[in-house]
């Protein structure tokens, strides 16, 4: 089975909380709106910059607000301390470096430094919409045990948002349904997916999604895997479930540009290596999908 993302082997990733400052042997990931300062080498090998690095760009390049606070601790990956440049990155004074989109990294030659940068963006995007407090206004600080922000005025405690949301492979025998987003920029074959909603199981969601996208009724709903997907905050929890009755597609089109039956030995996409979707579309073509 391929590796995913996420699948780094145990003890190689350390993400609890540390209270640190970086060294010269630090990774610093640098953002700038939606994209990250990136170096790809001509075998599309990826690498971050050094601490040392991103000090020398900011002194150079005057970029705003840069102080030695300016970092904060992400995790230890294959032994490499990582952390965020808390602000808006500026120029970059390597010519070997340059800002590429956070959405558009994805490749299997470094998938740790895609891993990386994805889970720095999802806290990256939640320091930055928890700089103040939602309760009464104040700014809020990061707690020096654990990775929260803190309201030093009222107490409230913030913790960072992960958000579970679905992805779904609808069977029918040898068939499989697939679709297109409608008005996103992705435009690749995907499953249904949605995000669980309050007071439902992720079961339940599965069935509601299904009903509310293209009209169907599924049942013996299976869980398969979760992946952690940074890019939009999410918990990813993949599931298998098996038509339940007329098989008459009725689209949803704010949601879905289409949906389509295809079957086992004839589906239009691989995997590769780094989406749970993709996964589970492979494990359906090779007839491996977990079974009632």
């Amino acid at each position: 089975m391929k590796a995913m993302l996420q699948d780094i082997g145990y003890g190689r990733l350390e993400n609890e909380f540390r209270d640190m400052k970086p060294d010269n042997r630090s990774v610093v990931i640098c953002f700038r709106d939606n994209k990250v300062v990136i170096h790809r080498d001509k075998n599309d090998a990826l690498y971050l910059p050094s601490y040392t690095q991103c000090v020398q760009w900011a002194q150079e390049n005057e970029w705003k607000s840069w102080n030695e606070t300016s970092y904060q601790y992400v995790f230890r990956l294959m032994d490499t301390d990582y952390f965020i440049w808390m602000g808006e990155s500026g120029e970059v004074s390597d010519p070997d470096f340059c800002y590429e989109t956070v959405r558009e990294l994805r490749q299997t030659v470094s998938k740790h430094i895609c891993f990386a940068v994805m889970t720095a963006w999802h806290l990256f995007v939640w320091y930055q919409n928890n700089r103040f407090c939602g309760r009464c206004g104040m700014p809020t600080v990061h707690d020096n045990k654990e990775r929260m922000m803190r309201c030093p005025e009222c107490g409230n405690m913030i913790f960072p948002k992960i958000a579970p949301a679905v992805i779904i492979a609808v069977t029918d025998g040898d068939r499989i349904l697939m679709s297109k987003y409608a008005g996103r920029a992705y435009t690749r074959y995907a499953l249904l997916a949605g995000f669980v909603e309050i007071g439902e199981t992720a079961e339940q969601t599965v069935q509601r999604e299904v009903m509310e996208e293209v009209g169907l009724r599924v049942k013996n709903v299976r869980y398969y895997k979760t992946q952690p997907w940074g890019i939009e905050s999410d918990l990813l929890l993949g599931y298998f479930c098996d038509l339940d009755g007329d098989d008459t597609i009725h689209l949803d089109r704010n949601e879905l540009a289409l949906a389509e039956w295809y079957p086992r030995d004839a589906m239009p996409v691989k995997d590769d290596g780094i989406s749970l979707t993709r996964e589970m579309m492979r494990i359906f073509s090779e007839g491996k999908e977990p079974k009632v």
